[in-house]
């Protein structure tokens, strides 16, 4: 099984060596320089979008809303994405990719799964994916085109450390050597360090402990709310502490 899951990841990263021969366009009203580009759709043809500011070689992923009804980090980003048009120099050797909504169809319906019922954050190629678990974790580790895109955009920018934001669960959680950076966040924001271990086939146990790179699951609360303002003063200054961690990232 690992053996056939490593065969998957290689497919797809040969694959987005492909698609990343593409330039993405920029779009001038995300700031100057910043790229504004569609990275793939979903089962029901949604887009998702993909924001790069800065061409840095250390480079911060953030995703949102890869659970369809835990919506709060889509505002949030957006707040991060003004905040980084706003303050250029933060940017000085630095790349943010974001990726606003990576479950369009899921937050559309304000559901957890993708339109197929798949749980998108139990379908990458870790090495504790689980067949039985087909209905909930797909048919195969990236049988799912959301996945396929998050793990394009992961070969194709290559991140030192990824945020991914969920809820309920009020927590900075952590895989790989993210230890530290997961106290930094929390230091900035009231959400405790908790960790919750690795769940099957998710882009945790994927990223943190397969690959061992650094990746923080950002539980916000349930009644985090949608306002981008609010959010941004609750958790910002977190934001911003995970985006300039990276002169101490592991290469």
């Amino acid at each position: 099984m690992r053996i056939f899951l490593y065969l998957v990841a290689s497919a797809v990263v040969l694959a987005a060596v492909l698609l990343s021969r593409s330039a993405p366009a920029v779009d001038d009203a995300l700031g100057r320089g910043a790229e504004n580009f569609v990275a793939g759709t979903s089962i029901g043809g949604k887009p998702i979008r993909c924001e790069v500011y800065g061409d840095g070689a250390d480079v911060l992923m953030v995703i949102a809303t890869i659970h369809g009804n835990e919506a709060a980090g889509t505002p949030l980003v957006a707040a991060f994405g003004e905040w980084l048009a706003a303050h250029p120099s933060e940017l000085m050797g630095r790349r943010v990719v974001i990726v606003p909504v990576a479950n369009p169809d899921g937050m559309a319906a304000n559901e957890r799964f993708n339109a197929r019922g798949v749980d998108l954050n139990r379908n990458f190629p870790a090495g504790n994916w689980q067949p039985q678990d087909v209905k909930l974790h797909g048919d195969t580790p990236l049988s799912e085109p959301e996945s396929r895109v998050l793990m394009q955009l992961v070969c194709r920018y290559f991140p030192n450390r990824i945020i991914s934001i969920h809820q309920p669960l009020t927590c900075v959680d952590y895989d790989g050597p993210a230890k530290e950076l997961a106290d930094v966040m929390a230091a900035a924001c009231p959400l405790p360090v908790k960790k919750l271990g690795g769940r099957p086939g998710s882009l945790g146990s994927f990223i943190g402990n397969t690959l061992g790179k650094p990746i923080i699951t950002w539980e916000l609360p349930e009644d985090a709310g949608m306002d981008p303002k609010e959010l941004w003063n609750a958790y910002g200054e977190a934001m911003i502490a995970a985006l300039r961690f990276s002169t101490r990232s592991p290469e």
